[in-house]
Parts: C-alpha cells; sequence; structure tokens
C-alpha cells in the first residue's frame, strides 16, 4: 500500500502530517445543539478564523441519527455537506471527516462523495474511516451491527478499486460492476484513509490497508499512548512513515496556569494554555502527528476558545509547508 511518499503532492496530508513533528486541528461542531438550529449561527466566522490562523485541519463528525441514550448529539449536519460548505469558505486548512461510518454507506456513494469533495476542496480532504459505534443506527439503514468489520474491510476495498482505477471490475457482497466507471478520480490519484480506532479490524490490517491511523487518546497519558503508536507502527509492511492523529475535547480556562483536571470521566479536559501545551509537547515526542482539539463542551464562548488557541497554542504546532490547493477547474 502506498505509504506517506504517496502524498508528496496532496495539500491536505501535508499540511497535517510530517515524522516527527505535531500539528493542531479544530473539531466541529464549536458547540452543541440544544434544540434550535438557530442556536448554531456564527460558528462560520469562527472557523476561518482558524483557517487563516494556522489550524492544519477542520474536523467533522459523521452521526446519521441522534440516540438520546448514546448522551451525545455529536454532528447536526450531513458531513459530505457540511464539508463542501467549509471548502467554499476556507482557504488552507485540510478538511477531515472524523470520521465516515463505511458500513453503513455504499462504496459507490462514499467514492464519490470524497473525490468531489477532494476537487472542489483543491485536494484537501483527508478522510478519517470508522466502523460505527453508535448501535442504534444500523437496523434503521438495514444493516447487522454484528457484521460490520466485515462488511467495513469489503467497502474499503471497493472504494479503493472506484477511486484508483479505470473502469475496474468489481465483484462483491455489495454489488457487481463492469463496463463503467466512477468520475472524478482524486486530485492526486488517492484520498489518504485514516482508520479510526480499531474499526473491528486486526492491527496488522490496519497497519497495511491505512494510509494512517486514527486513535484516541484513552485516559493514561502519553506513555500508552506513544506504545500503542510505535506498536502499530512496527506492523506497517516496509517500516515507511504513516501518520498517528488523536483527538481530545477541552475546556480552555483562561488562567494558563491551570492543571489539566479530568472532566465527564476523562471524557473531557479542563486545562489553561500551559497544560494543554505540555500534553501536546508530550504526545509528539510519543510520535503522535496531529491533535484534533473540539471546544464544544466548555463553559466559555466558543469563539474565545478558539481565539485564544490561534493565538497561544497553534503557534507551537502550526501547519505545516504544503503544495497550495489547487483551484477548482470548472
Amino acid at each position: 500500500m502506498p505509504e506517506a511518499h504517496a502524498f508528496t503532492e496532496h495539500p491536505g496530508f501535508r499540511a497535517m502530517f510530517a515524522p516527527g513533528r505535531l500539528t493542531v486541528g479544530l473539531f466541529l461542531p464549536l458547540w452543541q445543539y440544544t434544540g434550535d438550529m438557530a442556536d448554531m449561527a456564527g460558528q462560520g466566522e469562527v472557523v476561518q478564523l482558524a483557517d487563516r490562523s494556522g489550524f492544519a485541519a477542520i474536523w467533522v463528525r459523521d452521526i446519521p441519527l441522534f440516540d438520546p441514550s448514546f448522551g451525545d448529539i455529536g454532528q447536526v449536519y450531513d458531513p459530505w455537506t457540511y464539508l463542501a460548505w467549509l471548502a467554499a469558505h476556507t482557504r488552507h486548512a485540510a478538511l477531515a471527516a472524523g470520521s465516515a461510518i463505511f458500513p453503513l454507506r455504499h462504496p459507490i456513494d462514499l467514492a464519490k462523495q470524497a473525490a468531489s469533495l477532494d476537487h472542489l476542496s483543491g485536494g484537501r480532504l483527508v478522510l478519517g474511516a470508522a466502523s460505527g459505534d453508535r448501535a442504534a443506527e444500523f437496523p434503521a439503514y438495514g444493516v447487522d451491527f454484528a457484521s460490520r468489520g466485515e462488511r467495513y474491510r469489503e467497502t474499503v476495498r471497493v472504494f479503493r478499486e472506484l477511486l484508483e482505477s479505470v473502469k475496474p471490475t468489481i465483484t462483491s457482497p455489495l454489488g457487481r460492476m463492469q463496463g463503467v466507471d466512477l468520475l472524478p478520480k482524486p486530485v492526486t490519484q488517492r484520498i489518504p484513509l485514516l482508520v479510526t480506532g480499531s474499526s473491528q479490524q486486526a492491527p496488522e490490517w490496519i497497519a497495511e490497508h491505512a494510509d494512517g491511523w486514527l486513535v484516541y487518546p484513552g485516559p493514561t497519558g502519553s506513555n500508552a499512548l506513544g506504545q500503542r503508536a510505535a506498536a502499530w507502527r512496527a506492523l506497517i509492511p516496509g517500516g515507511g512513515f504513516k501518520p498517528v492523529a488523536t483527538n481530545e475535547w477541552i475546556e480552555l480556562v483562561e488562567d494558563p496556569h491551570h492543571p489539566p483536571t479530568p472532566l465527564r470521566g476523562g471524557f473531557v479536559v479542563r486545562t489553561g494554555t500551559n497544560g494543554l501545551l505540555d500534553m501536546l509537547h508530550r504526545w509528539q515526542e510519543a510520535g503522535i502527528n496531529h491533535a484534533a482539539l473540539g471546544v464544544q463542551h466548555g463553559l466559555r464562548p466558543a469563539a474565545e476558545a478558539v481565539a485564544q488557541l490561534a493565538e497561544e497554542v497553534v503557534p507551537h504546532f502550526p501547519a505545516l509547508a504544503a503544495p497550495a490547493p489547487l483551484a477548482p477547474v470548472w
């Protein structure tokens, strides 16, 4: 499978990832939906500030249905529509999905949407791919939750064939195809695919088939995270570089000396700037290449938190030098 060198001309991948470096991204939405879509207004201006300020990526989630028992509304907009809007209103940051639920989507639709978004953003799409953890969504789609791991592997395989071959002949439980093609193809021949968590797959499969790994940090700190990253990288065929990304929900307080304090069982970390910088430096030393930060669970206005991140944190972990996004041909 292609390694990082396959993405030397990919604007999104290059802005986010390089060996020994860590960059910072911003997870959307910036504040939670509370029952009225009008209350979501104003996020676009904050996202544009982040795009101008050196955040390496803007992230959206794929949560088709609201399950009250899950305790997290997550994303209210369709991720592809959201990413298309972001492509039109940002210029620099990579556009990342964290993550598309592959077993719930047909690979033709995934490939068509991903390649279209890749073109409309000038090659900035980085696609996280997950097997899904909200069991209530699967019967709504008529998909067996227990078999999502097998369906995930097959969706990844067909997704790749559709985007990286011309008129592929495909025989799959998900469909048969011959003599036709899927257009457009990706701007730089390949969509970077980050497998999320285990996605019901063996580490060896992830190391071979993923272009990178999106892994949750867990409550035990950077040492355990670094050990997991190193163990996974040891499985990569040929030993080439593939990035490891993680994410954290933070409540960034004004006091820079406030120590990192776990909230909600560790789901959110309340911290000042100094504690956050220390955490990010430790992640970088542990071999993590990107940290997507979410502020939606904080008590302060998100615009203030993002402005503080832009001023005090991002300059230490800015977007990397990358090829300029291509102008859409149309």
